[in-house]
């Protein structure tokens, strides 16, 4: 796909991106018990950005503080519901 500028490729990927996200946010919402799912979008590092999509029940949930342990049969099964939904 061509663009004629760099804005028009841009505001092609930001949409995309975020259509994305939903889509796959609203296949945690429906596999993991949760109020709701929140979104960040970070990319210190380098220049990239990468969309964290994390279930919440509360806000302190959002603050990376707080990490799940899963098994990798866990991880695995949490990842399948998720794959069934989208």
């Amino acid at each position: 796909m061509g663009f004629k500028s760099i804005n028009a490729m841009v505001h092609f990927s930001k949409h995309h991106l975020m259509a994305f996200s939903r889509t796959v946010a609203m296949a945690i919402e429906k596999a993991i018990p949760c109020k709701r799912i929140g979104m960040t979008v970070i990319g210190l590092e380098v220049p990239h950005v990468h969309v964290h999509l994390i279930p919440l029940n509360a806000m302190e949930d959002a603050q990376f503080i707080k990490k799940e342990k899963l098994s990798t049969e866990e991880f695995q099964a949490v990842a399948k519901s998720i794959a069934n939904y989208l």
